[in-house]
């Protein structure tokens, strides 16, 4: 397909803290006892994308991220991996590695995406439509556990709800209009020069941008060069590309028509082409009727991929988003995990060690050496590699990373145990998030704390 494949899969996440470290960069972050990227290279592999460049913020991160990629992509994927300085955004990030894109189209992906979509399709409908640039859309994931809290702390406070607000022409295959993230209660305002030449627009807040692109190289390094202080790709040159998508070669000049002083002539321009498009429905796009003989403009198509709603897709990009996607990839996406589920439909490892009368539930898993003592329970959880859990301990909800102690009596719901933390005798989490290594007093009780060392 003559793409090139461009990962950005971030660094030190701050909207992770605490179960991102200095060890454990965002792109390592445990889903059913796998790195999160390794998600994102089984999709890519599957669609016969295996020349890749992975982007990630900070030399630490990118040394962590490659020694990583070193042992488990061996003989699969040629996968290069370039560190870029941190906090420079989705659109810095593909400016530092500029030197590197020398193909006409570039396909990127998020890091932290764990989905059984296609990007192939994405790749496809691209190069159909001839597009500068192609969004894939797909439904709203539904989050949050079906017992105990959220993941606690600051995910726990209620906001406003936030939407894509998306308008897509009549076929559904153009990007009309974008607004990231905004509040569904404010006003939305579209470019009357769009909404004529496409006739009419279907406005969805049901659909979310799932961070997954495909551009025409020259367009995104010329939008790039152009606009310097562009930082996202989701919240700057998407919405962008989608402005000034009837006017091309005007990427430096905001104004439109009408400001210019030829609104009424545009008008009765648009009026011609909307008459056209409701009586020729032949014609492949609204762009290709703007540019014939009506406007000395040029165009570029802003298309999309709508997957299908069937399909799951989410991002590993908070803490709640976090114990959604290992929830759900040992429950009801399990597909994804690449692991067998037992007749009890969990997963215990050959060489886990359970105690007398401990049940593992359905939907769980339990990790390689890890040891659980007499009378436990554990429910809709997953249990790292070479775990040492005492007994009476119940677990609901919940995400132990390797090589946890949990002492004897310990209750834990709706919380994440990281790698090497240590809870003492009889002790209490709801809804909590506990830092790598830190140990938790015995006989304490606590409800949506956060602890990490200052």
């Amino acid at each position: 397909m003559d793409f090139q494949v461009v990962i950005l899969a971030g660094g030190f996440s701050s909207n992770l803290v605490p179960l991102v470290s200095k060890e454990v960069p965002k792109a390592l972050l445990p889903v059913a006892n796998r790195p999160v990227l390794s998600y994102v290279l089984d999709l890519l592999e599957s669609s016969n994308l295996k020349d890749l460049i992975v982007v990630v913020e900070g030399e630490d991160a990118a040394l962590k991220v490659g020694g990583w990629i070193s042992s488990a992509c061996v003989d699969r994927l040629h996968v290069e991996v370039a560190a870029v300085p941190e906090n420079v955004g989705t659109a810095g990030a593909i400016r530092a590695i500029a030197h590197h894109l020398t193909a006409k189209d570039i396909l990127i992906l998020s890091g932290d995406i764990v989905s059984d979509i296609s990007p192939g399709s994405v790749a496809a409908t691209h190069r159909r439509h001839d597009a500068a640039v192609t969004a894939m859309l797909c439904a709203e994931p539904v989050s949050g556990p079906s017992e105990s809290g959220g993941a606690g702390g600051k995910d726990k406070t209620k906001k406003p709800a936030c939407y894509d607000i998306i308008g897509l022409d009549s076929s559904k295959q153009f990007l009309l209009y974008i607004a990231t993230g905004a509040e569904i209660k404010k006003d939305t305002r579209v470019k009357k020069s769009i909404l004529c030449a496409a006739g009419k627009m279907e406005i969805r807040s049901d659909l979310m941008d799932s961070h997954i692109y495909a551009f025409k190289r020259s367009v995104l390094q010329e939008v790039l060069d152009q606009k310097p202080t562009f930082r996202s790709l989701k919240q700057d040159v998407l919405p962008y590309l989608v402005r000034t998508q009837l006017r091309s070669d005007a990427f430096s000049d905001e104004k439109t028509v009408e400001e210019n002083g030829n609104g009424k002539n545009n008008i009765q321009n648009n009026e011609v082409v909307l008459s056209q498009i409701l009586s020729n429905a032949s014609l492949p796009s609204f762009h290709e009727v703007y540019e014939s003989g009506l406007n000395s403009r040029k165009t570029h198509k802003c298309c999309v991929y709508i997957a299908d709603g069937s399909k799951y897709c989410v991002r590993l990009n908070s803490i709640q988003a976090f114990m959604d996607v290992n929830r759900d990839v040992i429950g009801d996406a399990n597909h994804l995990s690449g692991y067998s589920f037992s007749a009890h439909h969990n997963i215990v490892h050959p060489s886990a060690e359970l105690g007398s009368k401990t049940t593992v539930g359905p939907h769980c898993m339990l990790g390689e050496g890890s040891q659980v003592g007499d009378k436990c329970s554990v429910k809709r959880s997953v249990i790292g590699r070479h775990c040492r859990i005492g007994s009476n301990v119940k677990i609901v909800n919940s995400v132990v990373m390797d090589h946890a102690t949990i002492g004897d009596g310990c209750s834990i719901q709706g919380s994440v145990i990281c790698s090497n933390a240590q809870l003492q005798e009889r002790v209490t989490l709801r809804d909590c998030q506990v830092e790598a290594g830190y140990v938790v007093c015995a006989g304490s009780e606590h409800k949506g704390e956060t602890f990490a060392r200052k």
